[in-house]
């Protein structure tokens, strides 16, 4: 299984007075812009998931819809997963994402919580990676018994410029 992690885009800040509740910000006019720059990078890259989780907060089911769009899936077989919000156990996103059998899966999220899903994947101790907004990893599952391999990291940048 080959594995797509995403961190959601640039959302409106939390320590803004008019900031809904954290489960509801939305992505800023300008994480749109930059979201869909990098969305169409990924897919130039040639990815094409068979799912796509997210978690319920607003930012990353923004940023997981038009990722959806620019790659070509239906918006309405995005599924959002409780295990994707911040602070929850990546071991729980690990058994969601194997539930699905199948060969390509993306699933968008937060920081630190994709960072650590990453640790987890590989068996690393502790988080060694700081996935940027937009940003995105790719993962292999190297054998039956559950090993992962971590393939490539780009950074939303790259991906922006891939696009272009």
């Amino acid at each position: 299984m080959i594995l797509y992690l995403i961190r959601h885009g640039i959302a409106i800040d939390r320590t803004d007075p008019k900031s809904p509740p954290d489960s509801e910000r939305p992505l800023t006019a300008r994480g749109i812009q930059k979201t869909r720059s990098a969305a169409l990078g990924l897919r130039d890259l040639g990815v094409k998931p068979d799912a796509i989780l997210t978690s319920p907060y607003v930012r990353a089911a923004q940023t997981a819809e038009i990722f959806a769009e620019a790659l070509g899936f239906p918006p309405d077989k995005i599924r959002a997963s409780e295990s994707l919000k911040p602070g929850e156990n990546p071991a729980e996103t690990l058994r969601e994402v194997a539930r699905l059998r199948v060969k390509e899966v993306a699933c968008f999220g937060h920081a630190p919580h994709v960072d650590q899903l990453i640790a987890y994947l590989v068996e690393a101790r502790a988080p060694f990676t700081t996935l940027k907004k937009a940003g995105a990893a790719c993962l292999e599952q190297a054998s039956s018994q559950g090993r992962w391999e971590l393939l490539w990291m780009i950074a939303p940048k790259m991906l922006r410029e891939l696009a272009d």
